[in-house]
């Protein structure tokens, strides 16, 4: 999910500006029908599509779960969901149950903010995204290089997880270009 983990503190924060202008540019550039329109089946409901809007706001649901996920780890506390893996690390449920409940989860941050303007969705973003940055702020290089067990993304280091956010975009950003719409789905 991660191309390289960033190194220091300072290649994240590029990476994480760069990638959020990113996605800015290219859900400003479009017009109110391409950035609602259909795009990819949700991986919960085969009912429910995926527009441009819903994959950019999919992303700030998961960079706020990581930061809460990163805050418990620096606590000393465990940073993954308890109900899913042990302190160690290993998955207590199979991926599939894992996977299930990540989707119903973000399905359900979809459906609570479809329809939403898109200034909405940036202003959400943005609280999201100023929360990453100050957790940056706030630790330490040893504490970046500390790993959480049981994290799969990036090298599972707390500066690798915060960085993949940027990755993150480009891999919806890409499954939203690649898509046919419904319709032309059949």
């Amino acid at each position: 999910m991660c191309d390289a983990p960033a190194v220091n503190r300072t290649e994240i924060e590029i990476k994480l500006n760069r990638g959020r202008a990113d996605a800015l540019e290219t859900v400003t550039a479009m017009s109110e029908d391409e950035l609602r329109a259909p795009r990819t089946r949700s991986e919960h409901d085969a009912e429910s599509w995926w527009s441009w809007a819903d994959h950019f706001i999919h992303i700030t649901l998961i960079e706020k779960n990581f930061n809460a996920m990163i805050r418990r780890h620096l606590e000393g506390r465990q940073g993954m969901d308890p109900a899913m893996v042990d302190e160690s690390g290993k998955a207590l449920r199979p991926i599939g149950d894992i996977m299930a409940y990540v989707h119903e989860l973000t399905e359900s941050w979809k459906v609570k903010h479809e329809g939403k303007p898109l200034e909405e969705l940036v202003r959400i973003s943005s609280v999201i995204r100023a929360d990453t940055l100050k957790l940056l702020s706030e630790t330490s290089d040893e504490q970046l290089r500390s790993k959480i067990p049981g994290a799969p993304w990036s090298d599972g280091t707390v500066g690798g997880i915060i960085a993949v956010h940027a990755d993150h975009w480009k891999m919806h950003r890409k499954w939203a270009q690649e898509a046919a719409e419904p319709a032309a789905a059949g």
